[in-house]
């Protein structure tokens, strides 16, 4: 088998557009030596994969210590894309994978299913996401409104963006399902005046924004609370609802059920925020070549993606109707290249946080996941395997006396130049 695995690794790689240099467990090397990319392998068996162009099998054996890999991530990255057999959206959705997708999105999302796979993802370490996140630790896709804009200021025009949107009014009762470590909270309450209640499965972030709420002396205006979503009290509802990052995690067979829990938690006439990543094609819930496995392993476990048309029948057998959608593309792939770099300048420093959390061995397979997570998605955003969606949406009143134009059913206007304008100073407070 080698004797025939040799030429045959040798000229797939002659003919990538992108150099690399491939060491065989022998310790020959194929390809360049000075090539951006070097890919060392300890077993023949390695090889096999990336012949077949397995890219999640191959990430996996760089986690597991199988595979080293030298280079910038962003060549490597573009190596991964030439060694792609076919497009990875392009998978089979044939009766079978469909059942078998209902009944492992059914198991995979009960209540203790989720709060266990949300504490495997957030709580691995909050020094860790501090390394590369904007201070505000905002966890989800920035908004370079200018091309200029370092992460902290796209992050900071996300959460404008999103309060716009929603047109929140001080003394509005505002709920964001899947708070996060409280950045767009924060902002509604300090900006808009709002009354803030988060929600999240995650104790570390939990315990984080009870401080910061202590900290900025929100107290009674803004609380954060330990809960699942489904068990939210549906006697008072919110005027505005919004739920960033935090779809992804449902289930396709839950998100009919989800959307008509946000509807019952919603105001009539009240306006919801889904923003969320969305399957680049209408028939994967992940993307083919392996990637989706590695990232049900080792960074996402239960996380299921539904392309958007999908996410808007859902919405609208949910009971809610939408106003307004938005995507956002080309922003998450730039938002997780900012975060890619942040983190590779800080490798050590990462490697100690998590080390000092979990043990060295631990610390390092983790290290390596997010490394190639991180570049991995900017690289499925970029082409278009992965989408970000703003679905912006309103629970229809039957009769509204403030209702912005006749018809409308909501206060949503039906036109999208409020979204844009400069702020006229009624809907904010200084903060």
């Amino acid at each position: 088998m080698i004797r025939h695995l040799v030429p045959q690794i040798e000229s797939k790689i002659v003919r990538l557009p992108s150099p690399v240099a491939v060491q065989l467990p022998a310790g020959q090397v194929l390809g360049p030596p000075g090539a951006p990319v070097k890919m060392s392998f300890s077993h023949w068996s390695s090889l096999t994969r990336l012949r077949a162009g397995q890219i999640g099998a191959l990430a996996e054996e760089f986690v597991e210590g199988k595979l080293h890999l030298e280079g910038r991530m962003r060549d490597v990255m573009a190596v991964a894309v030439s060694l792609l057999p076919a497009n990875p959206v392009h998978i089979d959705a044939g009766w079978w994978t469909t059942l078998q997708r209902h009944i492992r999105a059914l198991r995979a999302h009960t209540p203790e299913k989720d709060a266990e796979q949300i504490q495997f993802h957030y709580d691995v370490s909050d020094d860790f996401y501090a390394l590369w996140l904007d201070p505000r630790r905002v966890y989800s896709c920035a908004y370079y409104r200018d091309d200029a804009m370092t992460l902290a200021q796209a992050q900071e025009a996300k959460l404008d963006h999103i309060c716009r949107k929603l047109m929140l009014q001080p003394g509005e009762r505002f709920l964001d399902i899947g708070a996060g470590w409280g950045g767009l909270l924060l902002w509604a309450a300090e900006h808009y005046g709002v009354d803030a209640t988060g929600i999240t499965l995650s104790k570390n972030q939990h315990a984080h924004v009870q401080r910061l709420i202590a900290d900025k002396g929100l107290q009674g205006r803004v609380r954060m609370e330990l809960r699942d979503y489904r068990e939210l009290d549906e006697s008072q509802p919110f005027d505005k609802i919004s739920s960033v990052g935090m779809f992804e995690h449902v289930g396709r067979a839950n998100m009919t059920a989800y959307f008509g829990k946000i509807r019952r938690l919603l105001a009539p006439g009240g306006l919801v925020m889904n923003h969320g990543i969305t399957a680049g094609g209408p028939d994967n819930d992940q993307l083919g070549a392996g990637m989706g496995d590695f990232i049900e392993k080792y960074i996402f476990p239960g996380g299921q993606l539904l392309h958007v048309s999908d996410v808007l029948n859902h919405m609208a057998r949910g009971g809610l109707e939408m106003v307004d959608t938005e995507n956002l593309r080309p922003h998450y792939a730039r938002t997780l290249w900012d975060w890619s770099d942040a983190l590779e300048a800080r490798l050590d420093a990462a490697q100690q946080v998590l080390a000092d959390r979990s043990g060295s061995e631990r610390g390092e397979k983790t290290l390596r996941a997010y490394r190639l997570y991180l570049a991995g998605s900017a690289m499925g955003f970029e082409q278009g395997w992965l989408s970000l969606h703003q679905m912006l949406a309103t629970r229809p009143a039957e009769s509204m006396a403030d209702e912005a134009i006749k018809g409308a059913q909501s206060r949503f206007p039906f036109r999208r130049d409020y979204m844009y304008a400069a702020p006229a100073g009624a809907g904010r407070t200084p903060g």
